[in-house]
Order: structure tokens, then C-alpha cells, then sequence
């Protein structure tokens, strides 16, 4: 015989079963946003040293893509050195630029720096829709520890539109837009505070933001998948329950 209690118990269990299902679809649309982001990667981020910084590119436009990406460098604390790793079917180009106030570096007064990197494609390299595309650059050195460096880009999309990623954050709140950031750190007691400028063309930085982004979505859906298994077992058994 059917208990009085079985029909609301098990219509609690099922709205609850869909405010999980619904929950988790609101978080992987969340993650979704976050990782459609411009951001930049480096390999290290030890002061006095060179670093290979990834900037992962997606495009986000549902009727255009992207085919120039311009990166500002700072001019206060300039790079001495920038080098470009080629991308199949990009051409980059380094704008210099004089500086403001001259600045000494390895016995030599520098007069002028590297204050932008622009990256343009040929039409069959264009960053299409759910596509994303990665620029890797050595930069050095890196300022003090504790440095915040700012990258502000600017992704320019087919149809003219241009989205600045030049945001700052505000009381702790995530911009609509921020600008690729990394802090430098101290040099580690034991290794030299400068490593040996690159020669060459910059080799392949390591994992870049988008790798760790894929982790994390994975491992979001992985939770997602436990939370509505279990939802599934909770309904099972409250039906087993019900027929006995």
C-alpha cells in the first residue's frame, strides 16, 4: 500500500534533483564566460629574469572573427628585450617608441623601448568561432618583485568591432573586460637574480591559460555529474522505500 508521504517526498526529491541539474548548468555557463577572457600566461615571473608570457586569444563574436591583436608593453618599466615566436599565418610587427625618462641597463643608457606588439592574420588564419589562438613573446628583464605588469590588448574582429581588455579590477570585483596581468615574484636564493637574455627566436612557453582553463572545466562538469548522480541514487532509493 502506497504511503500517504511517498508523492511528496518524491516530488521534493525530483524539484531538488532539478535545482541541481539547474545549478550546475548556471556554473558551467560561468566558466564558460571566465575562460573567454584574453589572458597571459608567463613561465616564470622571477624578477631580474626573461620570461616566455602566452597570451591566449579566444573569439567570442557569434558573426565575425579575429584578425588583429595589438598588446601595449609599459614604458615605466620597459622591457630591454622582446622577442616574437612566429604563428602560422600571422605576421607580428614591435612598435618602439622614445621614452620618457632614459634608463640605464648593462652599462648603457637606453633611449628608447618596445611599447606595443601587433599581431595581423591572413585570411585563412583568422580566429573563427569557438576557436582560440595563442602569441608567445620572451620579455626581460622583469621588473622588482611584487610588480604588477599590465598588458592591455586590443582584439579587432571582421566586422570593425574592437573590444579593449584594459580593465582594472575594483574592490576585489572582476572587470567586464581586464587587461592581461601578472605579478612579478622574488628571485630564488639560489639561482642568479638574472637569467641569460634568449638568443634567437623565443622557444614555446609552457601550458598556456587556455590548457588550465580546459582542467577546470572538466573537473567543474566531473562535480556537476557526481552531484546529479547522487540525486539519481536519493530518488531510487526513496522509490524503494515507497513500494515496500
Amino acid at each position: 500500500m502506497t504511503s500517504p508521504h511517498a508523492a511528496p517526498t518524491r516530488h521534493r526529491v525530483l524539484t531538488f534533483t532539478a535545482a541541481l541539474a539547474a545549478t550546475g548548468a548556471l556554473m558551467a555557463l560561468g566558466a564558460g564566460a571566465a575562460s573567454a577572457h584574453v589572458t597571459v600566461s608567463p613561465n616564470q615571473t622571477a624578477e631580474g629574469s626573461y620570461a616566455q608570457a602566452t597570451f591566449s586569444v579566444p573569439n567570442e563574436s557569434e558573426s565575425a572573427t579575429t584578425d588583429k591583436l595589438t598588446v601595449s608593453l609599459p614604458t615605466d618599466t620597459p622591457f630591454m628585450s622582446v622577442r616574437v615566436k612566429p604563428v602560422d599565418g600571422w605576421k607580428a610587427t614591435v612598435k618602439r617608441t622614445k621614452l620618457d625618462e632614459p634608463v640605464e641597463s648593462h652599462g648603457s643608457t637606453v633611449t628608447e623601448a618596445a611599447s606595443s606588439i601587433t599581431w595581423t592574420a591572413d585570411r585563412a588564419h583568422r580566429i573563427g568561432q569557438d576557436e582560440f589562438q595563442t602569441f608567445t613573446v620572451s620579455l626581460g628583464t622583469l621588473p622588482e618583485a611584487g610588480t604588477d605588469v599590465v598588458l592591455p590588448a586590443s582584439q579587432h574582429y571582421t566586422d570593425g568591432s574592437v573590444v579593449k581588455w584594459d580593465e582594472s579590477a575594483k574592490d576585489g570585483a572582476e572587470p567586464e573586460h581586464p587587461a592581461p596581468t601578472f605579478t612579478t615574484t622574488a628571485a630564488a636564493d639560489d639561482e642568479p637574480a638574472a637569467s641569460a637574455a634568449p638568443s634567437g627566436t623565443a622557444g614555446a612557453a609552457d601550458a598556456p591559460a587556455a590548457g588550465s582553463e580546459g582542467t577546470a572545466t572538466a573537473a567543474l562538469w566531473i562535480g556537476v555529474a557526481g552531484i546529479l548522480l547522487g540525486a539519481v541514487a536519493l530518488v531510487r532509493t526513496v522509490g524503494s522505500r515507497r513500494n515496500q
